[in-house]
């Protein structure tokens, strides 16, 4: 028993599945001919049926439509008296008389059509004898437009209207599911009267075809398309499981090699950033703290030398001046790497202090801001500085919208409005090392950028759940 089960649950050779179920084929192949041959006229003529009935549905919902639009358009118009609520009211008075035409040249049967022609100067009196009258009255301002009695007239005529549609369409679907009943009928007689190897051929020919989709075709061109999905930079594809051996094995080996490589670039990502970091620190803590330093210590020696000391006080000042520059642009280098704010305050301080220094006026907002992973905040301040940068850059923009939502995941909104005309691959848009940015992090990245109408970077970073507090 066990080592049924264990046989049970091996993968199948793709080789071994091919040449059983193509003897098999080959051994009832040809009974099937006979049953279809035989079924064909039948089966032709219940198709012809069940496909007028479903177009003679298809036309009475297209009908009703129409109703329910002029009926809702006339009421938005009597509420509000704004022409702009007539819009679906004038296009189903424009389109009626036609589908007026294929609600009746599709009904099945002389009963349908004298119902559904009643239905359709039913539709055509509610519209010429109450709605246009009703629009008419809201236009010149009658008080009686909006009384009770016109308002329950329209809503009786259109109940009215709705029952009949609904008792038509029950009557198509019965004479459908009566053709689809009597269809299946002759089939069934016409395989039984063939012999038991039309049906092993037919179900032979249905299950080799299934399973040759689902266990080759199917997988196959899902792995093709991660494949190509990964050489474009998304590391987080995955190729679904098969039960095929050597196509299992294919999926195995893909996902190994795609968690690998995403693994390994997200910790460069996170290397580079704790360098980043580090080196910021070292600068601030380090080669900025011994500037501020000699600057103090030189307007001291200047506040020592007498004034008549003329050429050493301006060299003092000159150079308590350099020390001030190479402070600030110390300052400038180590934000630059890392921002101090991102680490003291936060992603939506640091974007805002970014916006500040941008050249191009930039506006920031945020949603439900709050503290997150430092991986994921200095990651996502470094996609918007990228994004910022790019639209500085290339965009030629008078402005710059960031936003920033925090829920789920980090959601990342850049627009600006310059010229567009981007894609995710523009050469030397710097796109490319952004999306792999994103995609180190499991991110999604969208970018909508018409030419002359501006660009549109939106990123979604997901955020790892924090651990639970102990108490």
């Amino acid at each position: 028993m066990r080592a049924r089960q264990e046989h049970r649950g091996r993968r199948l050779g793709l080789t071994s599945l091919t040449i059983a179920a193509s003897g098999l084929l080959a051994l009832l192949i040809g009974v099937a001919f006979t049953v279809l041959l035989w079924a064909i006229s039948d089966a032709n003529s219940s198709t012809s049926a069940r496909r007028a009935s479903r177009t003679a549905l298809v036309e009475a919902g297209s009908m009703e439509q129409l109703l329910l639009d002029l009926e809702t358009g006339q009421r938005g118009f009597v509420i509000t008296e704004r022409e702009e609520f007539l819009e679906p009211w004038q296009a189903a008075r424009k389109a009626l008389p036609a589908e007026s035409r294929r609600f009746t040249d599709s009904a099945t049967s002389t009963q349908q059509r004298r119902t559904a022609e009643e239905i359709a100067r039913g539709v055509e009196s509610f519209l010429n004898d109450y709605s246009v009258p009703l629009v008419a009255m809201v236009r010149r301002d009658d008080p009686a437009a909006s009384g009770l009695k016109v308002t329950t007239e329209g809503k009786q005529r259109v109940d009215a209207l709705r029952a009949q549609f609904h008792a038509y369409m029950v009557d198509e679907r019965a004479q459908l599911a009566e053709r689809t009943d009597a269809a299946g009928t002759n089939s069934h007689q016409a395989v039984l009267a063939a012999a038991v190897g039309l049906a092993a051929s037919t179900a032979l020919v249905a299950v080799f075809m299934v399973l040759q989709h689902r266990a080759v075709v199917r997988p196959v061109r899902g792995a093709a398309a991660a494949a190509q999905e990964l050489a474009g930079g998304d590391l987080s594809v995955r190729v679904a499981p098969s039960r095929v051996a050597e196509i299992g094995a294919l999926g195995t080996s893909f996902n190994t090699m795609a968690a690998s490589l995403q693994d390994t670039r997200r910790r460069i990502v996170e290397s580079t950033e704790a360098v980043h970091r580090r080196t910021a620190r070292d600068l601030h803590d380090g080669a900025q703290q011994r500037l501020v330093s000699l600057m103090i210590g030189l307007r001291l020696a200047r506040e020592l030398i007498p004034d008549t000391e003329s050429a050493a006080i301006d060299l003092l000042d000159q150079s308590a001046e350099n020390a001030q520059t190479a402070i600030n642009e110390l300052r400038e280098l180590a934000s630059g790497i890392y921002p101090l704010v991102l680490t003291v305050k936060g992603l939506v301080a640091a974007v805002k202090d970014l916006a500040a220094r941008c050249p191009v006026p930039t506006v920031v907002e945020s949603r439900d801001e709050r503290r997150i992973s430092s991986t994921v905040e200095s990651n996502a301040y470094f996609v918007v500085a990228e994004a910022v940068t790019n639209a500085v850059k290339h965009a030629q923009a008078s402005r710059i919208d960031v936003s920033l939502e925090f829920g789920d995941m980090l959601r990342i909104k850049v627009a600006d409005d310059g010229i567009g005309g981007i894609g995710k691959a523009t050469t030397g848009s710097g796109m490319t090392g952004l999306a792999d940015r994103v995609a180190a992090f499991d991110g999604k990245l969208a970018i909508d950028s018409p030419p002359g109408v501006g660009t549109t970077i939106q990123i979604q970073i997901p955020i790892p759940a924090e651990p639970a507090e102990t108490a």
